[in-house]
Parts: C-alpha cells; structure tokens; sequence
C-alpha cells in the first residue's frame, strides 16, 4: 500500500512541480517583457526630448557635442547624433571623427523604415551589450539627421536576475509547503484504503475476524463498513461450512462402514478409517493413487469399472480373503453424476458393509437347527426303537425288557439334560435374564463341586487336586458360578483319560480373582480354541456323546462369565491338556 501512496505522492509533486516550473518560467518572462518594454517606452521618450533639443540647437553649432554630452550625463545614457548621410557629428562615449558611417546600422535602418528603430548588440565601442533606440531629426518635412540613445542592458540582466531569484525562492518554497501538504493529503486519502487493504488481506489469509475501522461517513467510510459487512458473512459462512465440514467428516470417519470416493480420473480422493480395520492394510498409501494400482481385490476393481462404464449403481455380495479369514461384504456402488456440463461423470462412491458376523451367526443358526435335530433325534430314536421292541413282544423276557428300559431311561435323562441345557441357554440370552449377586467364597464353592464330581474322577483314576491362593472372596450368583465349575470340571474329566491329572486353582491378584482348571486331556488345536464355545461343538463327538455331553455346556459357560462381566481365557496343545481360566472381578460391576 506504501507503493500507491508514494506513486500518488510523487504523481501529484511532479504534477505541481511542472505547474510552478511553467508558472515561473512565464512569470519570469512577463516580468523581462514588461521591464523591456518599460525600458524601451523610457529610451523612445528621452530620444525625442534630446531629438527636440538637437533641432533646436541646429545640426551646424559648435556647442552641440557639449549639449550631446550634457544630456548623456542627465539620461546616464549614450548619445549618439547622426547625419543623413550616415556620419557621426556628436557622441557621448567616442570620438565623432574616428567613428564609422552609421547608415546601415539596423536601428537607423529601422527608422526610415518605421518611424523609429531599436536594436540590442554588443557595442565595441562601450565594449557592452546596449539597448538602442533611434528617432528621426526632421526638419521642413525633410529627414536631416537621426538622434539614437543606448543604455546598456547590464541592469536589465540584474533586474532579470532579481526577479528569478525572486521567483526561485517563491516557487520553492511553494514546493515545500505543496509537498507537505499533498504528503498529509495523502495520508488522509490512503490511510482508510491501507487499513481496508489490510483487512482485505486479512480475509483473503482467512482471518475472517479482522475488521477495519468504519470512521467517517464519506467514501472510504462506506468501504469500510461494506468489508465489514463482507468479513462478517464471511465469517458465518466459514464458520457453517467448517462445521458441517465436522460433522460430515466426523461421519465419515466413524461411520461403520468402509467408504472410498474415486474422482474422475480414477483416482481415490478420500477413505474413511473403516476402510483400515476392513481391509488390514496401509490405505494412506492408497490416496491420490489409481485405483486399479493399489486395490488388490479384482472384485473391487470390476465393480468400479463396470460403473464407470455403465454410469449405474451396483449392489454385489463379495467374499474376500483378508488375512487368513474369508470374509463378507455387501458392496453398494454409485456413480457421481454432475447436473449440467459434457464431464457429467465425476466420480464414483464405493460403500462396504462387512456382514461376516451377520454371514456366522446365520450359519449358527443353521448349525444350532440342524445339530439341536440331530442330538434330539437320536435319543427319541432309541426311544421309539426299544419301545416298539417291546410292544412287539421281548417285553416278555424279563432281562431283555430291563435292559431296554434301562436304554430307554439313559436315552431319556439325556433328552431331558439336553432340553434343560436349551432352557438354561435360552433363559441366559434373554435381556431379561438377572443374577442373584452375593458374596461368594469361591474356594468353599470349589470344595463343593470337587466332592460331586471326585467319584466321576475316580471311576476314570484321575487325580483332582485343588490350591487357594489368598482370599477367594467374590461378588456374584453362587448357583450360576457353580455351574460353570461343574461344566468346566465335567469337561475336564470328559476328555482326559485314564491315569490323568486334573489341577484347579482360586488365585487372588489386585482386582480379580482367578479360577482355573488345567487337566492333562487330548487338549485343543488353535483352530478349534475359538469354536468350542459355539453351541454343540465338540473336539471329539464321539467321547462327548457317549459320556453324556449335549455340547452345551461351554456355550452356557461363556454367557454365565460374561454376565458376570468376566473373561475366560483358554491355553491348550493336543495331546497335552488344556487351562480354562476364569477372571472373577471382586466388586460386581453393576
């Protein structure tokens, strides 16, 4: 802004200066004109008092260079009589004799031309620059003679030097005052339009909260006011925009699904951090990249192209092997399509819903449907099949009749077991489902379910050993944690076999008490850990069915810990044994 002020500044000084500069050189001339013209009005009159003099003296008196000389001396100016002829017959400053024929000297020749005559040279005699002025000696209407007056022009050069000096001096200080004025002129004028700039500046850095001083009510006044108007909407339309610019990001970034905006040029433009925990890769890697470059799954890529071809939405159900685990995904594709213009294409959106819990829990269900078939058509099988036999008449033989019985009895308490565990389950799946929360020695509970359960043991030779270690008091329902001892322990003793060692431990920490059951069975792969607590699985079907399991009793474990907000922990190597470990908090978490 210092730029336009100073390119003001100087454009006005440089203005002004050739104004006075003009006004002084013409000043100077019209006071040079005047005094000339002065000077020559002056020598035009006394040339025609000493011309009137001359003639009444006569041309032929002797006295005449002494009245020539007298009268040069009164006029301070040199006098000069000349003949008709040319010849000199009196001067002030020089011999008459010795001087040449003046007749073709310009002045005189301006007399017999006009009247009168004047003419400025440097004169050698004098050795001066003079003014002459020459009139004519008439008498009887005949020209006799020529009267010429010189002065020298030395004082007019001095008056000419006054009057520039004069001039010089009035003009500068003019100047001076000019500048200082025009400086604080512009000051005035630029001051409001560098603060304006300055904001203006301000806004364009976006700083919308600068504002400029309104001041006076004139032009830049109004500027002023109107970018305040400016910064102010600007302001509100900055602050919507950022906060919309929130809350969209916000839900983009935390929304469950994984989102990739590609741009027209096939380059990804925005992913959303779903995207990261869907895929299990670098995706800040993927932006601003091609497509087709980055994305490994040909999946993707196909639907991409074939909307980008077809200019339509596509819905598909993909499975993509992300790590070691297939999953699925519903994958809803748009393209971007602008209202007007030739590129209407401006994109493409890509939206991934990961349905891979959804796909496991539909094919539990399936699972649940078809195992739940399964385990009760077996037993009603029997059922059915010992009671026909006996309709059919080996009731009559009175120890196959008992046998049968006794088939139809186990067949029936596992029916019953098996039913009791669905209630059980069903019950504990229910929002409804409450615990009964006391304190509960889990050491004394332990001792409970070890002498239940030692006469299973010792049919088998199993060892079953239990060590305390600190307080073993917790918060929760007795009856619902006994439960899981017993399934736990049941399922130790299920699965190790003759000879074995089953080990339980109540160890205290900070916090939590910890509850564990390590045996020395057939143990567990690392690919069935995560799906022995799925409902009717089992590790070994045929060990478990035969001893009476329904494949439940994990099931009920995980969801009796987790209503206790516990958290079980397995660790287990095939042909080694298993720990089940269970983490009791001491205060309920309510």
């Amino acid at each position: 802004m210092h730029k336009y002020r100073n390119k003001l500044t100087i454009s006005l000084l440089i203005a002004v200066f050739f104004v006075l500069a003009g006004l002084g050189l013409s000043l100077g001339q019209i006071f040079k004109d005047f005094y000339f013209d002065h000077l020559s009005e002056r020598l035009s009159k006394e040339a025609k008092i000493v011309a009137i003099s001359v003639l009444e003296t006569g041309l032929n008196d002797n006295d005449l260079p002494k009245i020539v000389n007298d009268v040069g001396e009164q006029l301070a100016a040199r006098v000069t009589v000349v003949l008709h002829t040319g010849e000199v017959i009196a001067e002030t400053d020089a011999n008459p004799m010795e001087m040449e024929n003046h007749l073709n000297r310009p002045e005189l020749i301006e007399v017999r031309e006009k009247g009168e005559g004047q003419a400025t040279r440097y004169s050698q005699t004098v050795g001066a620059d003079l003014l002459y002025y020459a009139v004519p000696l008439v008498q009887d209407n005949e020209l006799i003679g020529y009267v010429r007056l010189g002065l020298s022009i030395h004082m007019l050069n001095e008056v000419n030097k006054k009057i520039w000096s004069v001039l010089l001096i009035s003009i500068t200080v003019a100047f001076l005052i000019i500048i200082l004025l025009s400086s604080r002129i512009t000051n005035e004028m630029t001051r409001p339009i560098e603060k304006a700039t300055a904001v203006a500046n301000q806004l364009a850095k976006g700083n919308f909260k600068a504002r400029a001083s309104e001041g006076k009510k004139d032009e830049t006044g109004q500027l002023s006011k109107s970018l305040n108007i400016l910064a102010q909407n600007l302001e509100e339309v900055t602050r919507t925009y950022e906060l919309q610019q929130e809350r969209l990001e916000t839900l983009i970034e935390n929304m469950g699904s994984g989102l990739i905006l590609i741009n027209n040029k096939g380059e990804i433009s925005l992913i959303n951090k779903s995207c990261k925990k869907i895929f299990h890769e670098d995706i800040d890697y993927w932006l601003n990249k091609v497509y087709h470059k980055v994305v490994p799954h040909r999946q993707i890529v196909k639907i991409v192209q074939e909307i980008f071809l077809s200019e339509r939405g596509q819905k598909k159900h993909i499975i993509l092997p992300i790590q070691l685990e297939m999953r699925h995904f519903d994958v809803y594709g748009a393209p971007i399509i602008s209202s007007g213009g030739k590129d209407r294409l401006k994109g493409v959106v890509l939206v991934f819903h990961d349905i891979t819990e959804l796909k496991k829990l539909e094919q539990m269900r399936k699972d649940f449907v078809a195992n739940v078939s399964h385990e009760l058509k077996t037993p009603i099988t029997s059922v059915k099949g010992f009671t026909e036999t006996l309709l059919d008449g080996a009731a009559e033989d009175k120890a196959l009749r008992n046998q049968f019985l006794k088939i139809i009895w186990d067949e029936s308490e596992r029916l019953q077991s098996l039913i009791q565990d669905l209630l059980d389950l069903s019950k504990i799946e229910q929002s409804e489902f409450q615990l009964n929360w006391q304190q509960v020695d889990l050491s004394r509970l332990t001792d409970d379910v070890v002498v239940m359960l030692n006469g299973k043991a010792k049919q088998k030779n199993i060892s079953l050993t239990k060590v305390t270690e600190g307080s073993s008091m917790i918060e929760g329902d007795p009856l619902r944690i006994k439960q899981i001892m017993i399934n736990l322990i049941n399922n130790a003793i299920m699965y190790t076999p003759q000879g074995g060692q089953i080990k339980i431990n109540v160890t205290e920490t900070k916090e939590k008490v910890v509850f564990g059951v390590k045996d020395t069975g057939i143990g567990v792969s690392k690919g069935e850990i995560t799906r022995i607590f799925e409902r009717f699985y089992r590790v070994d079907r045929a060990r478990s069915r035969n001893s009476g399991g329904t494949g439940l009793g994990l099931a009920i474990v995980k969801h009796l810990v987790e209503a206790h907000h516990g958290e079980v922990m397995v660790e287990s190597e095939v042909g080694k044994g298993t720990l089940f470990a269970i983490r009791f908090n001491k205060k309920a978490q309510l």
